[in-house]
């Protein structure tokens, strides 16, 4: 025990919590890079466009940079208690201390806060991560064999598959198919920023509102957790259970926003088609008002091609002073 320092024999140090997913840490830089390489070319744009132009690049950053965040985030659904319990096995020694479930679309976290930190001679500050990418029941058994604490391996062993809780199955599949909607509403979302810079404003709001239907996809998949019987988790005396949290609220939010943005676009485009492609910066100076619209499009091009088989039979026919004619109108 002396030369363990107060440490339970064949138990290791105990982990520090991590500060950040460097996955969601690399996903906040890269949009903030790009958020700030756009706002450096402010000054470049003049009018009253700036503020529009501005505001809009904003609000597309956010809905992108969130839409791969939540991906990586790991409070989908979380639980906290504080109890008494039993600290680690074959020791009678009884904690009190902060126990934590994060649970997120790629595998859970598992929190431990002594209330106060240090007790029994030890530090208690603990975040165990359990990743869906590798078997459950591997990363439990080296957690036994690590000596983690009684409360770490108790809710871990809910998510094994010799559990009649079923919590892996559940949460593992439906964080499955959530992300993957995550990521099918990203690839939509460059999509409708690609048809905001062509003449179809129209479609990038239909592809907003696609966005925004596959948010909603992923947060339906994920909340199919609590469609099953629900499993409590007993510490001590107390018991918890996990309910929605911030990443779930924030893709409701951002899913809103997309609905909304879209919806806008569609109905605007419908109403003022010239400014709304003025509005984007996408309207030709050059074509009048009828050439803004389908119809003036279809028949310009008409026009142009009518002209164009005039020339090439005049061309045929050697009357040089028609093709003049011709070709200045």
């Amino acid at each position: 025990m002396t030369f363990y320092d107060g440490i339970y024999p064949f138990y290791p140090l105990q982990r520090r919590p991590f500060i950040i997913d460097t996955s969601l840490l690399v996903a906040i830089l890269v949009f903030s890079v790009l958020a700030v390489s756009f706002l450096l070319i402010l000054p470049g744009i003049r009018g009253k466009s700036r503020l529009f132009w501005m505001f809009r690049i904003i609000i597309s950053l956010f809905i992108g940079a969130v839409l791969v965040a939540l991906n990586f985030t790991g409070d989908w659904a979380e639980a906290s208690v504080k109890a008494n319990a039993s600290y680690k096995s074959f020791s009678n020694a009884v904690v009190s201390a902060d126990v934590g479930l994060h649970v997120g679309l790629y595998g859970i976290n598992i929190t431990l806060r002594g209330n106060p930190v240090s007790q029994i001679n030890e530090t208690i500050d603990y975040n165990e991560i359990f990743s869906w990418s590798e078997n459950m029941d591997d990363q439990y058994a080296d957690a036994l064999e690590r000596g983690l604490p009684n409360p770490i391996l108790y809710i871990a062993e809910k998510f094994t598959s010799n559990s009649a809780c079923g919590l892996i199955y559940q949460y593992r599949y439906s964080g499955r198919f959530a992300s993957a909607s995550l990521w099918t509403s990203f690839f939509c979302w460059l999509v409708a920023n690609i048809l905001f810079s062509m003449p179809v404003i129209l479609y990038a709001g239909y592809m907003m509102i696609v966005t925004a239907t596959f948010i909603f996809f992923s947060m339906a998949s994920f909340s199919t957790i609590y469609n099953t019987y629900p499993c409590d988790f007993n510490i001590g005396a107390d018991s918890f259970r996990t309910n929605y949290s911030h990443s779930f609220w924030l893709a409701l939010a951002t899913g809103l926003l997309s609905a909304l943005i879209g919806l806008m676009v569609v109905l605007l485009g419908y109403l003022f088609p010239v400014k709304m492609r003025e509005a984007f910066s996408v309207a030709l100076d050059s074509e009048d008002e009828e050439g803004h619209t389908e119809e003036g499009y279809l028949n310009k091009g008409f026009l142009d091609g009518v002209i164009c088989d005039d020339i090439n039979q005049m061309r045929n026919s050697k009357e040089p002073q028609q093709i003049d004619t011709l070709t200045q109108l």
